[in-house]
């Protein structure tokens, strides 16, 4: 079961619903993000490390491609946030290639992994995989589609979201995000970095 047309009024709105999202993933899930540049991926991943309780800010990590964030036990942490930024590999001569690379394989068993501009790219980490498609409108709203893929992602989706919730357009919780939770303010990139820690 896809839930389609979730509409997301401000930018708070979309780490709120982020936040909703976390309550529902696990150790060694896959989260793919699609959308164009503005839409508010970044914003959601925010609530989400934000939910699971992570360490350190949350910002696009274009220019590390990917970045683990720890559980924060003062924060309620329960499991690691792997954030990777596939846009730059969409020009790699074999963009597959360069997702193996990164072995991010290697910690997916134990951490929810989050990829923005996936699509296409990072299916290939887990055959059961939970995609969002954001779209950004001229008035600055959201419109989220979550398409769930293999295993219990329809039945998870479903437990989380009532059709009350989404019909009608109305976002779940919307304003939930007004207020920013640690781990949701900017972070220097290091652009030689590939891959980044944070543990503190």
């Amino acid at each position: 079961m896809s839930l389609t047309g979730i509409r997301l009024a401000t930018v708070d709105d979309t780490r709120g619903f982020g936040r909703r999202l976390a309550a529902l993933l696990h150790r060694g899930d896959l989260v793919l993000l699609t959308g164009p540049l503005g839409a508010g991926k970044t914003a959601l991943v925010q609530g989400i490390g934000a939910g699971l309780g992570v360490r350190g800010d949350i910002t696009s990590p274009t220019f590390v491609i990917a970045r683990v964030h720890r559980p924060d036990p003062a924060h309620g942490g329960r499991v690691a946030l792997v954030h990777a930024d596939a846009y730059r590999l969409g020009d790699a001569a074999d963009p597959r290639a360069e997702i193996d690379d990164l072995d991010l394989d290697a910690s997916a068993s134990d951490s929810v992994t989050v990829v923005e501009w996936g699509e296409g790219l990072a299916e290939q980490l887990n055959e059961e995989y939970l995609h969002v498609r954001i779209a950004r409108h001229d008035d600055d709203t959201r419109t989220v589609d979550l398409v769930p893929h293999g295993g219990a992602w329809a039945d998870r989706l479903e437990g989380g979201f009532s059709s009350a919730e989404v019909a009608g357009g109305q976002g779940p919780d919307a304003g939930i995000g007004a207020h920013p939770a640690p781990g949701t303010e900017g972070l220097a990139a290091d652009p030689a970095t590939t891959m980044e820690r944070l543990d503190s």
